[in-house]
């Protein structure tokens, strides 16, 4: 018995130790990337990071994390508003993606294997010691028209918390906050459980021509859609597994194609006779409800704000 409570403490101490070192690896990789000048992503991430730190029993604060205690002052001087906020605000989305948009925005989004390998190289990294704190495991590449080579690419990751709770936090913040709302329909139509609602179906199909293509970041392999992006966005495949709900990078990835990507947005539309306003706003409400629960078992004081880059 004493040995097993030995061994839980050790792993508990160890999945920390990872925490603290993947965040100040990001947080490092991005200041890199946004080379010197004040950046709104730089911004946006260190209160991602701050918010899931403080998730922690017992929490991770900024200066925890930051244990450079010049490192920690030039980041408070130029970001002072992530240092304030993380205990009352939430983050709209999980730290990589803001990593994976510097990335996009500093190599341009056409070129997608450099895109793909840069974030690969970052994941690799992370991983070292077989950590899995603040990781995502899939990139989500979508286009208009595959038929079309030169036509938009839009981006995404998968939801980049390693716990259950924390990732059911996040997912609910960006369809709350982010995510386009076809995204966060389908999403909503089945969260928090893996369970379609009854009284609400918000699922959507894209059109055939829509190229929505995962892949695997460790090897860049190409992944099929698993059994949940097949029921949300009306996907073709057959590999059997499915994640819960808002996890997969398809979710970013998609919403990010229908927020720019007008008439793919209206081949989209959920045609469901259960999906009309009303019952979208129920299934919202459930949705806020599961949310402020969740964040009552991790203590948050939550002010009913999600978090705005400066």
């Amino acid at each position: 018995m004493a040995s097993a409570a030995k061994n839980r403490k050790e792993k508990f101490l160890e999945e920390n130790n990872f925490f603290r070192r993947n965040a100040t690896l990001i947080i490092n990789r991005m200041v890199e990337l946004s080379s010197g000048s004040h950046s709104c992503l730089v911004d946006e991430i260190l209160h991602s990071i701050f918010f899931l730190g403080g998730l922690y029993s017992p929490p991770y604060l900024p200066k925890d994390i930051l244990t450079d205690k010049d490192m920690l002052n030039r980041l408070k001087s130029s970001y002072p508003q992530p240092f304030e906020y993380f205990q009352s605000k939430l983050p709209r989305r999980s730290p990589l993606s803001c990593v994976m948009d510097m990335i996009v925005n500093k190599t341009g989004q056409q070129k997608e294997n450099e895109i793909l390998s840069s974030l690969k190289a970052l994941i690799l990294k992370l991983k070292e010691g077989n950590a899995k704190q603040l990781i995502s495991s899939t990139a989500c590449v979508s286009q208009p028209n595959n038929k079309d080579q030169k036509s938009t690419r839009y981006y995404g990751l998968s939801m980049s918390t390693s716990e259950c709770l924390p990732g059911r936090i996040v997912i609910a913040a960006a369809c709350l906050s982010n995510w386009d709302e076809y995204v966060a329909g389908a999403v909503m139509t089945f969260y928090p459980t893996m369970e379609k609602k009854t009284y609400f179906d918000g699922t959507i199909r894209l059109p055939d021509q829509v190229r929505c293509q995962a892949f695997n970041l460790s090897q860049l392999q190409e992944m099929p859609p698993c059994k949940s992006c097949r029921n949300l966005f009306g996907l073709t495949g057959d590999d059997k597994k499915s994640w819960p709900y808002g996890n997969c990078a398809e979710n970013e990835s998609v919403s990010n194609l229908l927020k720019k990507e007008q008439k793919v947005k209206e081949k989209s539309r959920p045609l469901a006779p259960s999906c009309t306003e009303e019952n979208r706003k129920k299934a919202k409400e459930s949705m806020e409800k599961e949310l402020n629960n969740y964040l009552k078992m991790k203590n948050f004081s939550w002010d009913k704000t999600f978090y705005t880059p400066s």
